[in-house]
């Protein structure tokens, strides 16, 4: 990103070794690296209360992902990158096995999550969970913060690409109260019928509330995945 990235790693109480399988958070806009372990999400919380129930263990990182809706921008930021060239191979430095991973974001990072799973591939991603990810079909009704024009949609956009996706698990959820419903809804139904997806449309807000109210069922998932 051109400048000091600040992270976070988190593991289960009690695990103190590196060599557990992770999970890559990516947080929404207008957040950061430290967001999901602070108040509003209670993070390491629900992780011990995961992996203490019987969830296989895994560790939880986090990286700042800026505005960029972690993908190449025209002014030259490229969160994407950032996290595939720097942030993975710092991990892997410090022991963290990073050959393969799961993947989780909300709302912007719920894009950035299904978009680098894509890149990365079902030989790298064993599964992804999304929450209320940032998408739309009309680019004219897509977020100026993360596309700047039509042609910048065009190469980024998730629709029409869920192919791209083919042998990664995936789970992903939105609530009927989002302003994004119909548009994550639509992109769910565009899976062929032998994908593996599986995806929840319940009473929520596009607000931490919410996604907290989906961990206990990601964090299983995620675990089961990497375990498997």
């Amino acid at each position: 990103l051109g400048e000091r990235t600040g992270w976070t790693l988190a593991r289960p109480p009690g695990r103190h070794g590196d060599d557990l399988p992770l999970v890559l958070l990516l947080h929404g806009m207008g957040w950061d690296h430290r967001s999901p372990f602070g108040r509003r999400v209670q993070l390491p919380r629900y992780l011990a209360d995961a992996v203490h129930s019987g969830v296989p263990p895994f560790q939880v990182a986090a990286v700042d992902g800026g505005r960029s809706y972690w993908h190449p921008r025209p002014d030259g930021e490229d969160a994407r990158a950032m996290v595939t060239e720097e942030f993975l191979p710092l991990l892997q430095r410090h022991g963290v096995p990073t050959e393969r991973i799961a993947l989780m974001g909300w709302s912007m990072g719920g894009f950035g999550a299904l978009h680098l799973a894509a890149t990365l591939g079902p030989d790298r991603v064993a599964a992804v969970a999304a929450a209320s990810p940032a998408i739309w079909r009309d680019p004219a009704d897509s977020s100026r913060a993360g596309f700047d024009d039509e042609a910048e949609y065009e190469a980024y956009t998730l629709f029409g690409r869920q192919d791209e996706l083919a042998g990664i698990p995936l789970m992903i959820d939105c609530g009927t109260g989002d302003g994004l419903y119909r548009e994550v809804e639509a992109y769910v139904a565009g899976f062929p019928p032998d994908a593996d997806v599986t995806s929840s449309f319940d009473p929520g807000a596009h607000n931490a509330d919410y996604w907290r109210r989906l961990l206990p069922d990601q964090l299983a998932f995620l675990g089961e995945h990497l375990a498997g």
